[in-house]
């Protein structure tokens, strides 16, 4: 059965500045994760879990966040 439109799995990206400068630009964070009161806190965490799984099947520690920002949006 086919998916109907709209339905799809939706992503909001994110441009992440790390503490040592580097910058890794659109990682993907599921939008129903985004919003609320918290805004884009979740993200940051989502983000951070990633770095983290990235980081234990590379072997090398994972960086610290310094900042985010949506693609397209306003500094955070």
């Amino acid at each position: 059965m086919a998916n109907r439109p709209g339905t799809q799995a939706r992503f909001v990206l994110f441009d992440v500045i790390y503490e040592d400068g580097s910058r890794r630009s659109n990682r993907k964070v599921p939008a129903e994760l985004l919003g609320g009161l918290d805004g884009d806190l979740p993200a940051e965490k989502q983000i951070e879990a990633q770095d983290n799984e990235i980081a234990k099947a590379s072997g090398k520690a994972a960086l610290r966040i310094a900042s985010i920002q949506r693609v397209g949006g306003k500094k955070r």
